[in-house]
């Protein structure tokens, strides 16, 4: 979504104010007078920094002071339903019992490794202000995976599970009360255990703490996804995560194996600046190792299986995946979308939580399953780890049923690279301190080179330039001379249509703060016309919508209706490209306003997806409603 501040290499005067609020508000900050509350600053100006730091009780935690609990129970304790190691994903029922007084702020917390503290950090207090929250302690010196509070028992305030601790001649003297809850656990390879706090997330205290619990096998190989290496459709990369650093294999086919390259990245290759980020700090998860191998010898447009893993580690289930046509043949369907994220699959409070990923992914899911589908492309805004790097763990996991059985093709967002003084051109921690080093881990792309991440593929009908929003993209710097080269080198006769990506939008009706950058739009724009592109996409705006043919804010062409109704855009007399922002397919969601510009056709705030099936002659797209399934925007574009 839209930054805080927006910058390239001269900062406009209305970045240079925004950034002035910002600094004023990190140096008040240290006033001993500030309550635990946000800052007055940021309560009335929440538009300027909700996107990266996406306010909530949950995420101030650690901007909380630890108190000490009154009049603890004796009898308290926490009890987790497995009393073994724990699977792979498995949904565990914790139960606290011995509590004298329930309380509507009671709530429990899983936490990450086991030795994490939770003590208060009351020196590290300068770390935290890149949350946007400018509160006087913070709470935890580890942040916590996810936490639910005990009310969700709807048992436990009433207590009618009620356990007697003292008779008298047979009467009951003193009881205690007890509640149980359900969180949803994948295998994160470090122990966990859950901690009973008082309090509520404004004023919290240290109740009680379960034992640690250990994961099976913390090096079972998990979360495989794959991606395209060329335009050819006969090889592809296979991408997963694993507690072990020893290569591990990918078996496919009839008997065919490959062996993985292993990489990682530390707390240290972290981005920071004078105050730690989230990634460095407080955020930090140990990713385990993460392994790609190519699986080579396919051909496109067929159905093959796969399983990765080791003797050692553990195998993989044996998963069926689709290879993508080749680059110059006919036909291909796809989907698309941008600003994703994951959500819980419990009552918990977490990170960061986009509420419509699990709808958009489930109807995904069943799309790729009718085998109907080529590839898939998410274009920006990923994971939303944004610096709390567990949630990368949870964000694969969600994306399995489709990333591992089609090419899942990405490009990089303001929350997976920018940072202050990190080189990306807008300069808000909008990445959390992540820099775009797991992005670039976890979803290898065939970019150039490490941190150019961009890239053009050939699928069918269709070449995709894919570029990054988030890196120089002037007349003189190495992306631009890139796209220039890539564009003009597209064979029409080979792949006549032409599909331009990236993360942040050139229109938008929106009214978000700088969610469109003027100077983008200028450097970047006439490339689009020059070559005769076809189809832009864009995301960052947490919506749908459409254009005209648009050239500099003006429609040059407008769709026709054709016998069903649908607009149909031809482009065998071009005249300018289309625009389509596809934001809408997690976070939430953005409204639009009363008035908009001519050149905005259609404009739907519903989560959902984008689907294109793609022919010589015709490109037929549409946006689906993820809830109803029913399409909700249609268009075409045809040459004769």
């Amino acid at each position: 979504m839209e930054p805080l501040i927006s910058s390239s290499s001269r900062v406009s005067g209305r970045s240079l104010l925004i950034m002035i609020l910002l600094i004023i508000t990190f140096l008040v900050s240290s006033s001993p007078c500030l309550s635990s509350s946000l800052h007055p600053m940021y309560i009335n100006s929440t538009a300027m920094h909700r996107n990266h730091t996406a306010i909530s009780e949950f995420r101030l935690l650690n901007r909380r002071t630890l108190a000490q609990c009154p009049n603890t129970s004796p009898f308290l304790q926490i009890n987790v339903s497995s009393n073994s190691n724990l699977s792979d994903e498995q949904y565990l029922a914790v139960t606290v019992s011995g509590v004298s007084k329930p309380s509507r702020n009671d709530w429990v917390a899983m936490i990450s490794p086991s030795h994490a503290s939770v003590e208060s950090c009351p020196f590290n207090e300068g770390f935290y202000l890149q949350t946007g929250d400018l509160s006087s302690l913070p709470l935890l010196c580890h942040y916590p995976v996810k936490a639910v509070y005990m009310r969700e028992d709807a048992d436990y305030l009433s207590c009618k599970k009620k356990e007697c601790k003292k008779y008298r001649k047979g009467v009951c003297l003193s009881y205690t009360c007890s509640g149980t809850l359900t969180f949803h656990v994948i295998n994160i390879r470090t122990d966990i255990e859950f901690v009973l706090f008082g309090g509520g997330l404004q004023t919290p205290c240290v109740l009680t703490k379960s034992r640690p619990i250990n994961f099976a096998n913390p090096k079972q190989p998990l979360y495989g996804h794959i991606s395209s290496i060329d335009s050819t459709g006969t090889s592809m990369r296979v991408t997963w995560v694993s507690g072990d650093k020893k290569p591990q294999q990918v078996q496919y086919g009839d008997g065919k194996m490959q062996t993985s390259v292993v990489t990682t990245f530390s707390q240290a290759n972290m981005c920071s600046s004078p105050l730690e980020s989230p990634a460095k700090d407080f955020g930090w998860h140990d990713p385990g190792f993460i392994h790609s191998a190519v699986m080579t010898g396919l051909k496109p447009s067929s159905t093959f299986s796969y399983r990765y893993g080791s003797d050692s580690a553990g195998w993989s289930k044996q998963i069926q995946f689709r290879t993508p046509p080749a680059g110059g043949s006919d036909e291909l369907k796809f989907l698309a979308f941008g600003d994703m994220g994951k959500a819980p699959r419990d009552a918990s409070a977490e990170h960061y939580i986009q509420p419509g990923s699990l709808s958009v992914i489930k109807a995904m899911a069943d799309e790729v399953d009718s085998n109907q589908i080529d590839s898939i492309f998410h274009i920006g805004d990923i994971s939303y780890a944004t610096g709390f790097l567990v949630e990368w763990d949870f964000f694969l996991h969600q994306i399995s049923p489709v990333a591992s059985r089609v090419s899942y093709m990405t490009a990089i967002g303001n929350h997976e690279r920018d940072y202050i003084d990190s080189g990306s051109i807008y300069i808000t921690p909008d990445s959390g301190g992540e820099c775009g080093i797991p992005y670039e881990t976890y979803f290898p792309m065939p970019t150039p080179a490490k941190d150019k991440p961009w890239y053009s593929i050939e699928q069918a009908s269709v070449h995709f330039t894919v570029m990054s929003t988030e890196h120089d993209w002037s007349e003189n710097s190495e992306q631009y001379g890139w796209m220039k080269k890539d564009l003009a080198s597209v064979d029409r006769s080979k792949t006549p249509w032409l599909i331009f990506a990236g993360h942040r939008p050139m229109y938008s009706s929106s009214n978000g703060i700088l969610s469109v950058d003027p100077e983008f739009i200028e450097k970047v724009e006439p490339l689009l016309l020059q070559n005769k592109v076809d189809l832009v996409l864009f995301g960052h705006v947490h919506n749908y919508e459409r254009t005209c043919s648009v050239y500099q804010k003006k429609c040059m062409a407008m769709p026709k209706k054709d016998r069903n109704g649908i607009d149909t855009y031809d482009h065998s007399n071009y005249s300018a490209p289309l625009h389509a922002v596809i934001g809408m397919a997690g976070f939430s969601l953005d409204k639009f306003p009363n008035d908009v510009e001519s050149w905005s056709l259609s404009r739907i705030s519903q989560f959902g997806y984008f689907r294109g099936h793609a022919t010589k002659k015709e490109l037929d797209l549409e946006l689906v409603d993820s809830d109803t399934k029913k399409v909700e925007d249609r268009f075409r574009i045809i040459i004769a």
